[in-house]
């Protein structure tokens, strides 16, 4: 396997014949459409196809909506373990709202493939909005818990689900060892019936971070609580936020060292993040917004407005700025350089897995770099197997 970064001067033939490869397959791994037009600084996946010698076993997953294209979704069901079917709500009483789009499908999709589908569990109320709101009175109502409990193991059970992923941000932090306690007993219970309970972290960097997205996620008390952690090791560069890298892996790092540190490596997976943004500039706070895009979005923009792309050495993530209409615009995006280095943290600090948010768009050389690197881990543990926590 190898990286190649475009120069001035490369086309598609020159690099394929350097390569030693046919040019379907760079084009093809590559997702480069006619007219095979490549920006300068285009970082492109390179292989002689044969897996690396240390090839080490890797839970992989991530998170769609039910309105992903079946395309989209039978390609990347080949590198998955799991797949987390984003989302369900529940309501005050602790009813369970189903995803507006038929999920059936992908559920049916995902089995036929030999992977496992998951109900994500977020507090998403009745008008379409998330509401922390519905943490709280969850989280401090036994009787609600165990409504919307029953709620899902129904649910689970009638759809052909295998486990839930709860992901719940912006817990307060007076409902800390209550979140915890009930991903602990959802965790009892599911794991009775043999699913699986994962729960998704905020990228904290210590205990005592402060902030209403990190103060009610204790680390500790929902690695020992759920079966598997997921930690969303991204969106420092977001929406309402000023230009930046998405997941600066430098940043990242950060995070893994202190989840190692109280929660065992075997339960982690690493968040990565499949999109970019593009920021309008100049930024101001409040007001800038910048736009969603994918790799290919990306990439597409810095050919189209003859830009090079640049590579930030310290968050190992790619960047550049173009001109449309008068407006400088600024874009922070992921290749195969930022995959590799999330990778390469995955295995030199020993985790065991890796979730996407989110995969409604397909970045395909992502995927053959994974299998060259690592080997999918499908063999799940049994009902009788599953490491559930004492309960308290």
């Amino acid at each position: 396997m190898d990286i190649y970064v475009v120069k001035q001067g490369d086309n598609v033939d020159s690099i394929v014949a350097l390569a030693g490869i046919p040019v379907e397959t760079l084009i093809r791994d590559n997702q480069i459409p006619y007219p095979f037009r490549l920006a300068v600084g285009q970082a492109l996946f390179i292989s002689d196809g044969t897996a690396a010698t240390d090839r080490r076993p890797l839970h992989s997953g991530g998170y769609a909506y039910p309105f992903i294209r079946q395309e989209v979704l039978d390609e990347t069901l080949l590198y998955l373990t799991s797949i987390n079917v984003f989302s369900y709500g529940f309501t005050m009483e602790g009813n369970l709202i189903p995803p507006m789009a038929d999920d059936q499908w992908m559920i049916g999709r995902a089995w036929e493939k030999g992977v496992r589908p998951i109900l994500t569990l977020t507090p998403l109320g009745e008008d379409g909005r998330f509401n922390n709101n519905l943490v709280s009175n969850l989280v401090r109502n036994q009787e609600v818990q165990q409504h919307l409990i029953w709620e899902l193991g129904q649910t689970l059970q009638e759809k052909g689900f295998a486990g839930v992923d709860i992901d719940f941000e912006y817990v307060l932090a007076e409902d800390r060892e209550e979140m915890a306690a009930f991903v602990r007993k959802t965790t009892q219970v599911m794991n009775l019936f043999g699913y699986t309970v994962s729960v998704a972290l905020a990228p904290k960097t210590s205990a005592q971070q402060r902030g209403l997205l990190y103060e009610g996620i204790d680390y500790r008390l929902l690695g020992e609580a759920a079966n598997r952690v997921l930690l969303m090791a991204y969106e420092w560069g977001y929406t309402y936020g000023p230009p930046m890298a998405v997941a600066p892996v430098n940043m990242v790092r950060r995070v893994v060292d202190y989840a190692v540190s109280v929660i065992p490596r075997e339960k982690i997976s690493l968040g990565i993040p499949n999109y970019g943004y593009d920021w309008p500039l100049p930024y101001e706070r409040g007001v800038t917004k910048a736009q969603t895009l994918s790799h290919q979005a990306a990439i597409q923009l810095a050919i189209d407005h003859g830009t090079n792309i640049q590579f930030d050495e310290t968050a190992m993530s790619p960047f550049f700025r173009y001109w449309q209409y008068g407006i400088q615009h600024e874009v922070w995006f992921e290749d195969v350089r930022s995959i590799k280095a999330k990778f390469d943290l995955v295995k030199e600090y020993g985790l065991s897995g890796t979730g996407y948010w989110q995969l409604m768009s397909l970045f395909r050389a992502n995927w053959l770099m994974m299998e060259e690197l690592f080997y999918i881990e499908r063999d799940w543990p049994l009902k009788e197997e599953l490491e559930a926590p004492e309960p308290s």
